[in-house]
């Protein structure tokens, strides 16, 4: 549970930190999906840095920090629809343990110590219209296909329960292969580099 900061607070840095329980099996989908989060929080006006933490090799436990530069700041990105998206796609992945609100700097230096830790080293986020454009680029064709495929052979399906089968359909193969896939591919251009720049992959 968290609690309000005071008012004289309010206009002061602040900084979340909150901790997340997942099996460690899932390493590389709990990695993705937190450079995932924090990538979204770039684009937010006010937002300083984030980071995340392991205490060990093999930890259940992921501890994360966001800091933004006052309350109203943060209080834009946790009720923004980004975020509503973001944290629902860790339902099954990941355990909220715990959450805190600190203002000033110290939130960088508390506990938890770790000995693996990963801060945001490179450029900004995209601009919007381009991670839209991006979305699209797969989501069209994508789309497009299971339209006449899955489409074709559940036509007489009650319109909810189709929408249900393809979107459950769709989903894993946007998240999980085809928007890696385009975003490496695109890297260049979406960080505003010249076509010559990009990087083999």
């Amino acid at each position: 549970m968290t609690s309000p900061l005071p008012v004289a607070a309010r206009h002061l840095p602040v900084t979340v930190s909150f901790t997340r329980r997942a099996d460690p099996a899932h390493t590389r989908e709990m990695t993705a999906w937190i450079r995932a989060g924090m990538t979204m929080a770039e684009s937010f006006p006010g937002f300083l840095g984030a980071g995340w933490v392991r205490p060990r090799d093999g930890s259940d436990e992921w501890h994360m920090l966001c800091r933004f530069a006052d309350q109203q700041a943060l209080d834009a990105w946790e009720a923004s629809a980004e975020r509503a998206w973001w944290l629902r796609s860790a339902q099954g992945l990941a355990e909220v343990t715990r959450t805190e609100r600190r203002t000033g700097i110290e939130g960088w230096f508390d506990q938890p110590a770790g000995t693996e830790v990963v801060a945001p080293s490179g450029p900004p986020a995209p601009p919007r219209w381009k991670q839209a454009t991006t979305i699209w680029l797969v989501f069209y064709p994508l789309n497009l296909l299971a339209t006449v495929t899955l489409g074709a052979v559940l036509a007489d399906v009650h319109v909810a329960l189709r929408v249900l089968v393809v979107t459950l359909a769709l989903t894993p193969v946007m998240t999980y292969l085809l928007l890696p896939w385009i975003t490496r591919r695109l890297e260049w251009w979406l960080h505003g580099r010249p076509w010559r720049q990009r990087r083999a992959r």
